[in-house]
């Protein structure tokens, strides 16, 4: 069981079962949503997923048709992201689970979206766009 929370305490969650590689994801709108040169996103059912407290406290924004990216109102932490072709799925921003995590990144996507200014010194695998399993750039 792993919990997690936003900045201010006020949203709190737990996942239940073992987490999947992280995702390092490059793209521009991922930049925008966390301010940052990438995100790094679990995938996590939604079976898994449960909301311990502060749901009322949740917004979303629809950033491209059928993304929602959620978050805590008051603090502004991302919680997760989902999409409307996929509802049995979340991606959990890593950042915001508590403790230790035995999980580790499993590469960078959409890398050709890159931040020129922050340098990725790394030997994970780099794909130009979306993740596809078993293909490596």
């Amino acid at each position: 069981m792993y919990t997690g929370s936003c900045l201010c305490g006020g949203v709190m969650y737990e996942v239940d079962g073992e987490l999947e590689p992280i995702q390092v994801c490059h793209c521009s709108q991922c930049r925008k949503a966390q301010g940052s040169a990438f995100v790094t996103n679990i995938p996590v059912s939604t079976s898994a997923f449960r909301l311990l407290q502060g749901e009322g406290m949740l917004s979303s924004f629809e950033s491209s048709p059928g993304k929602y990216r959620v978050f805590c109102k008051t603090c502004g932490s991302p919680i997760y992201s989902k999409r409307s072709d996929l509802p049995q799925a979340l991606r959990l921003r890593a950042g915001t689970l508590d403790g230790e995590l035995e999980t580790r990144p499993i590469g960078h996507f959409y890398f050709g979206s890159r931040a020129n200014w922050f340098q990725i010194n790394d030997e994970l695998p780099k794909f130009p766009a979306a993740y596809t399993p078993g293909k490596k750039s």
